[in-house]
């Protein structure tokens, strides 16, 4: 992140992650079915043969572990057998499926390798994504913006274990001790992350338009990102996070899906025949945010711990149960 994120809790989220994803080699038990379409071929949607996925760690559902897929992507991405593109390609039954979502992708490593290096425990190079499409791709989900925008490395300088110490009137300790991240971004009225999420719109309707040049007959559904934090509310010290910066937080995510519902009308105004569509999965999540209890909660907090299925998880981040809500809204969308 640039100026305003905190360097030092940068590093230690993704020390965290690395180091657990890298040390740790546990083979977590097995879960349960999903209940929102799992295996079951849907006989009333059209038969998809080419599937291809597209996007950043909401896609690929990041997981440690176990339950980390290799098949697809390099084990650096982080994508967990479960997530939504898996669940979408078996209930659909499609003949060619290739699932490029990574960690920490953007949209410019949909034109350019993603070369990952955890402090030197984890490395990986995704291919470009859109090496995955082709001339006879029929179906693509995409999920991305949240990194072009810097929201999640914003979301990790908003770790405080001590919100509300200052060492003097108005001087707060720096996340994770106790630093407010709103205040770091908000200055005189501005909030600099609005300005950014604005900015990427035309970044997303740009890479739209190059899925629609490479593979022109096929759907493309853009996912959202799901209702992860109260608009209303905090829950410190359940979730580790000021309450004012965590209903900040969730008025981010709401600013990012309208950015993307944006540039998913833009798309089907300026590109004749383009069957690209907004797949709605923050509606349905509302009241399944990191706040709820274990399997009420549809995204895990900053204890990289998850009940669903059970074993270690990526803070912030969907877990399987998520997963099912994600790939039931696409299914639905493409039934409509």
């Amino acid at each position: 992140m640039r100026s305003r994120t905190s360097r030092t809790s940068r590093r230690l989220t993704r020390t965290v992650a690395a180091t657990v994803g890298a040390l740790l080699a546990t083979t977590l038990p097995a879960h349960a079915a999903p209940q929102d379409g799992g295996s079951k071929k849907y006989a009333d949607h059209q038969q998809y043969k080419e599937y291809v996925a597209l996007g950043d760690s909401w896609s690929a559902d990041v997981a440690l572990l176990g339950n980390v897929s290799t098949e697809h992507a390099p084990y650096a991405c982080f994508q967990s057998t479960w997530n939504y593109p898996k669940k979408v390609a078996k209930a659909l039954g499609a003949r060619t499926f290739r699932d490029a979502t990574c960690g920490s992708a953007t949209t410019r490593e949909f034109d350019r390798a993603q070369e990952i290096n955890y402090l030197g425990l984890v490395r990986g190079s995704n291919p470009r994504q859109f090496s995955r499409l082709s001339r006879t791709t029929d179906l693509v989900t995409l999920g991305i913006g949240g990194n072009d925008a810097g929201l999640a490395s914003a979301a990790g300088s908003c770790f405080n274990l001590l919100p509300s110490l200052e060492l003097l009137p108005g001087v707060g300790l720096p996340a994770p001790l106790g630093g407010q991240c709103k205040k770091g971004w908000v200055k005189n009225g501005v909030d600099e992350m609005s300005q950014r999420i604005k900015a990427v719109e035309t970044k997303v309707y740009d890479a739209l338009k190059r899925t629609h040049d490479l593979a022109p007959d096929a759907t493309v559904l853009v996912v959202d990102y799901l209702a992860a934090v109260p608009l209303d509310h905090g829950c410190y010290p359940y979730v580790q996070v000021n309450d004012g910066d965590l209903m900040w937080l969730g008025e981010k995510l709401k600013e990012i899906n309208g950015m993307l519902a944006r540039a998913v009308r833009r798309a089907q105004h300026d590109v004749r025949g383009f069957d690209v569509r907004l797949v709605d999965t923050y509606s349905g999540s509302v009241g399944h945010d990191v706040c709820q209890l274990p399997r009420t909660k549809w995204v895990e907090g900053f204890v990289p711990l998850t009940s669903n299925p059970p074993g270690l998880a990526v803070p912030l981040h969907p877990n399987e149960l998520g997963a099912d809500h994600q790939a039931a809204t696409v299914l639905k969308t493409l039934k409509n």
